[in-house]
């Protein structure tokens, strides 16, 4: 099988659930190395505290809005 083509990707075109993804990247310092490399480059533990933090920011939003 060959390799998926990689798309270059859009920040501002990007779904809501995504951008939250991007924006807890960045804030933790790891969105250049997810641009460069891809999401498989993240440790499972910078993965997890990505989920935690867009989980949380979710649930925030219900509660708020």
């Amino acid at each position: 099988m060959g390799k998926k083509k990689e798309k270059p990707i859009d920040l501002n075109n990007l779904e809501p659930e995504e951008k939250i993804k991007y924006e807890v990247a960045e804030e933790l310092g790891l969105l250049d190395r997810v641009l460069d490399q891809g999401w498989k480059s993240l440790t499972s533990k910078e993965t997890g505290r990505i989920g935690g933090l867009v989980t949380k920011r979710k649930r925030e939003e219900k509660r708020d809005g």
